[in-house]
């Protein structure tokens, strides 16, 4: 079987004005496009798909230095064309997680960006902060965080008025006495935090668009596709519960393996379990065996009770693992993550671990970050198939993100 990223990279090369008129035409339908995203993909050889899509990504600071300078152009070309705004003034709403630098690192990156696209950028939270605070990024940079109040539905900092609110927080808690009545745009939309979405819709649809995408450029739509499927009503502490959570998995895994023996593919099948609302890499647990899930000891089901902001997990998507052949600059196990303006490929890193094997999940303690520069894109499309293929599936899952927001009836207000 031919390794798919080089299959992709052949296959998207000979069809691409026929995949770009399809894209457009996807894009160019009635779908509302949130500012930015980015998607955690896995590459096995035989099977490239992604395994998670942020809405509120948290890590520009990590893309290249090429990559930012490009980026710039993104966010005012976004801008421009999807607002018509009195000012140039934006807010941009972070996380209230002070302590971690990195993330402010990433604050910093975003920051930079809009403001050389030609804005002017204040920071604070979603709340009700009594008083500025000032947070150092790891890279030096101090930022201030200022309080914010809201009146008649506007949002001002002391007399500043944004004409636009954008959100770096993914609203895992929604602070409804603060997020109900605003009237000021909000990209990307509340509504789309973890308090509310679901991955498993993200995934049913990116499915159906991979379907779509395979068709066209004639290969088989299981090598793009994720096998995804939500289990509700989950209580990790009921035995009752874990045993049917273990008939599932064993279903799915019992199907996985035929659909890898048809296509000469002899390997065992796995699963991860996830928070069907989660983020951060918490509530995430692999099973090799389906069994193993009735007789979790204590760390697992601890480990299945974990989610951001301290809420507890009812409802999990049980996943097809794919495992990576993807490997860093110095051979480290490794997994793409791209980073998108819009409906642009904005940039994109090596997540790499040295202490996680080729099935495991790399977004935990430890993962360091290397350069993956999707600008090369521009410079020689034929002779950059790791960007080209995985820009391609970002693009799609791009798309299916966009479709969630319309299935959940969710608007951009002042969005054209």
């Amino acid at each position: 079987m031919t390794a798919i990223k080089e299959l992709l990279h052949t296959k998207i090369s000979e069809n691409f004005d026929k995949i770009e008129e399809w894209f457009e035409s996807k894009r160019k339908s009635d779908l509302q496009l949130p500012f930015y995203s980015s998607f955690d993909i896995r590459d096995s050889g035989y099977k490239v798909a992604p395994i998670d899509a942020n809405l509120f990504p948290a890590g520009f600071n990590n893309i290249c230095q090429v990559d930012k300078n490009s980026a710039v152009d993104l966010v005012e070309a976004y801008l421009q064309k999807h607002y018509k705004l009195a000012g140039n003034k934006i807010l941009l709403v972070t996380e209230e997680h002070t302590q971690n630098a990195y993330y402010w690192d990433n604050v910093f990156t975003l920051k930079t960006l809009i403001e050389e696209a030609g804005y002017e950028v204040r920071l604070s939270f979603p709340n009700c902060l009594e008083a500025p605070i000032e947070v150092k990024s790891a890279s030096g940079p101090m930022l201030l965080v200022e309080p914010n109040r809201k009146v008649d539905g506007e949002l001002y900092i002391g007399d500043w008025k944004p004409d636009l609110v954008i959100s770096n927080n993914d609203f895992s808690q929604l602070n409804t006495c603060w997020s109900d009545g605003l009237k000021v745009p909000f990209n990307p939309p509340s509504e789309m935090g973890w308090h509310r979405r679901k991955k498993s819709l993200f995934f049913e649809i990116y499915n159906e668009l991979a379907e779509e995408f395979a068709k066209l450029i004639d290969i088989d739509p299981w090598q793009i596709q994720v096998r995804s499927e939500s289990f509700k009503d989950f209580a990790v502490d009921d035995e009752d519960s874990r045993k049917k959570l273990a008939d599932h998995c064993r279903k799915m895994s019992d199907s996985l393996r035929e659909e890898m023996k048809s296509r000469g593919i002899n390997e065992e099948p796995f699963l991860f379990i996830k928070n069907d609302s989660g983020t951060y890499g918490l509530g995430v647990i692999q099973v090799a065996k389906p069994e193993d899930v009735e007789n979790w000891n204590y760390k697992s089901r601890k480990k299945m009770k974990a989610a951001k902001g301290g809420g507890g997990i009812s409802q999990v998507l049980v996943q097809e693992g794919i495992s990576t052949q993807v490997k860093g600059h110095e051979g480290q196990v490794a997994e793409p993550a791209i980073y998108m303006i819009g409906c642009q490929l904005a940039g994109g890193f090596l997540r790499t671990h040295t202490k996680k094997s080729e099935t495991e999940s790399l977004n935990s303690p430890g993962a360091v970050f290397q350069r993956l520069c999707v600008s090369d894109l521009k410079v020689k499309p034929e002779g950059s198939p790791q960007e080209n293929a995985y820009g391609w599936i970002a693009k799609l899952a791009f798309l299916a993100v966009a479709e969630e927001a319309k299935r959940s009836g969710v608007k951009l207000m002042g969005y054209q």
